[in-house]
């Protein structure tokens, strides 16, 4: 007597075909796409990123949203569905550098690849240590004291550390040595700080005005933005054309470029508290900003095109280091990631 058993249909495996963005802070959120990614009786799939579980947020047939946990580190996005595993795609995590700080804009690094970074406080407020250290093993050391409300970093070809000072309206220059001197005085609520080519200092000020300092220390106002633009962040490409940003409540925020006669135009309009910025070699401007919703570091390329390069929330500025990394800047910490972006050398950092 034959005996019949019955077999239930075997179940596709998950296919991935796609992280969006390829790189996240811990506690970002990417989204991952692909075939056969739904829920199935009503249990979601599940996920990991390398060894360690990662929250689905959202689960529909063709992608789902992951939350990448506190804790993680690069490794390969798997999906488990059907009691199948998915192929395996790479996302870039981010890992602590420093924490206890409290950055306003980009990280600064020097020609050895020490980075630089804030610890600002609130206006007004005096703090112990105004400008900390991390060192390449990621060794925090206090660096600068005494300096109110320490904003914008930036070396000049020299090697030099130039900050700002919100409350004051200063910016002090530091010796290799940590040795402070006042460099330009009356300069508003300063804030963000670029050199150019020629040595020129470009100070942001809040209520819109874009200050030059000339190498002999005079100051000229090069451009005034409309009064609603906080001119916080700088960042000059390879041609010498300034970009300025500055946070807002505004969810369609403009990045302005000023021409070296100081006129202005808009770059790019549709970004959320656009911050801190830095160029690639080919080019790209990343921004510490929103897109359509999403936080993190948007990538706009020289055609004006963006899209979300890195996941992550409370973002205020980057900086590339060496190797294809890049130092993040949140208000309380700093993270280093390898992104695998050569970034466009500055005065006085150290090119890769």
């Amino acid at each position: 007597m034959a005996f019949l058993f019955h077999r239930e249909p075997q179940q596709p495996a998950p296919q991935l075909t796609g992280v969006d963005p390829i790189a996240a802070m811990p506690g970002g959120q990417v989204l991952v796409r692909g075939r056969e990614l739904g829920p199935q009786e009503g249990h979601l799939p599940q996920a990991s990123i390398g060894e360690v579980s990662t929250p689905v947020l959202l689960a529909r047939p063709g992608q789902l949203v992951l939350q990448v946990p506190e804790g993680s580190i690069s490794g390969d996005v798997v999906v488990q569905r059907h009691g199948s595993a998915s192929n395996p795609l790479p996302l870039r995590i981010a890992v602590p550098m420093a924490e206890n700080l409290h950055p306003v804009a980009n990280p600064a690094v020097d020609s050895t690849g020490n980075v630089y970074a804030t610890l600002s406080g609130a206006r007004g407020q005096s703090v112990p240590v105004s400008i900390f250290q991390i060192t390449r093993d990621f060794q925090l050391r206090p660096f600068v004291r005494n300096i109110m409300n320490a904003s914008g970093l930036a070396f000049d070809a020299a090697g030099y550390l130039y900050t700002s000072s919100r409350a004051e309206g200063t910016v002090y220059r530091i010796s290799p040595a940590g040795a402070v001197s006042v460099y330009a005085e009356g300069l508003g609520i300063a804030t963000g700080l670029a050199f150019d080519l020629e040595g020129n200092l470009f100070v942001g000020d809040r209520s819109g005005t874009i200050f030059r300092v000339a190498a002999n220390r005079e100051i000229f106002v090069h451009a005034t933005l409309e009064p609603s633009m906080a001119a916080y962040h700088l960042a000059f490409d390879a041609q010498g054309v300034l970009y300025v940003s500055g946070p807002t409540t505004s969810s369609n925020q403009a990045i302005h470029t000023i021409d070296r006669d100081g006129n202005v135009s808009v770059f790019y309009r549709g970004l959320g508290r656009a911050q801190g910025m830095a160029f690639d070699v080919a080019g790209n401007l990343y921004i510490a900003a929103s897109l359509h919703g999403q936080r993190g570091v948007v990538r706009i390329t020289p055609q004006r095109e963006a899209s979300l390069a890195v996941a992550g929330a409370d973002l205020v500025g980057l900086a590339f280091v060496e190797d294809g990394c890049a130092v993040l800047a949140t208000r309380e910490a700093l993270y280093h990631l390898d992104l695998g972006v050569d970034g466009q050398p500055l005065p006085g950092t150290r090119t890769a």
